[in-house]
């Protein structure tokens, strides 16, 4: 994903904060391996959260295209690394996104943009999965939509009930997709 530009004021404001939360858990800001850290934590918190400053409609609309097909269109296994709101702790997997066509289509990567766009924001993976639908939904217009994401949450892994592995699995759907056929083809289609 690319890096949007930086706005300086927010960095500077975000580098004093995080550097008083290293002085508030009793940290030496001063030494040597702590020096840099509230700038490198400032920058990646911008990194995290781009999304914010990106359009997913106008990706999608970059590359719309009229083409009569009518099939379904998949894009499976985007790997994505998103940060849950609740805790401010990374979540990651990979998302599932299809699509059947009604006149018009998109880039291929354009799928991977938006999925990427919606997961560089504060999320919870269940809004992600709807957000993402329904972006594609509205802006192709086509017959159905179909998105299902699989992922980790460190939140789960490293404090609160410590399940290391556990998969979350997300799903929305409309269009064609509400047929319960087409929904069996898109699952199988992704299993593979």
């Amino acid at each position: 994903m690319e890096i949007v530009k930086q706005d300086n004021e927010q960095l500077e404001k975000l580098k004093y904060h995080y550097g008083e939360i290293l002085k508030l858990l009793g940290e030496d800001t001063e030494r040597d391996g702590l020096i840099k850290t509230p700038e490198r934590v400032a920058k990646a918190v911008q990194f995290m959260t781009q999304g914010y400053e990106m359009d997913a409609r106008e990706v999608l609309l970059s590359a719309k295209f009229r083409e009569d097909y009518r099939q379904m269109v998949i894009v499976k296994d985007i790997e994505f690394y998103s940060t849950c709101e609740h805790h401010m702790l990374p979540f990651f997997g990979k998302a599932h996104v299809a699509y059947i066509p009604n006149k018009y289509i998109t880039g291929l990567s354009k799928i991977a943009r938006v999925v990427d766009i919606f997961a560089h924001r504060l999320q919870v993976q269940e809004r992600m999965t709807t957000q993402i639908k329904e972006c594609i939904q509205q802006t192709l217009n086509p017959l159905g939509v179909m998105v299902v994401i699989e992922a980790q949450h460190t939140c789960m892994q490293m404090r609160g009930v410590q399940k290391y592995g556990a998969v979350t699995t997300t799903s929305d759907f409309t269009g064609v997709f509400e047929v319960a056929k087409t929904r069996e083809e898109f699952i199988s289609l992704i299993k593979n």
